[in-house]
């Protein structure tokens, strides 16, 4: 339960171990989008390698947004 706002250790720990399975899952994402589009390229197929790059950066956000939250959640 939140004390005067904050949360808990017990809380913490939870949404800390959510949020590290979340940027587990997009690092692995981003890393099988890496090999896809890597194949694709060395396959002469150009045509998908904006989308990916985009969603990678879109991952890449995410990742930044929740490192940022967790540094927020110690204040």
């Amino acid at each position: 339960m939140k004390h005067g706002g904050r949360f808990v250790r017990s809380q913490k720990m939870t949404i800390v171990n959510g949020i590290l399975a979340i940027v587990l899952i997009l690092v692995i994402l981003q890393l099988w989008l890496l090999v896809a589009t890597t194949n694709a390229y060395l396959g002469d197929e150009t045509g998908f390698l904006v989308p990916a790059a985009l969603a990678s950066a879109l991952c890449l956000a995410l990742i930044l947004g929740l490192i940022r939250y967790l540094y927020g959640l110690d204040r």
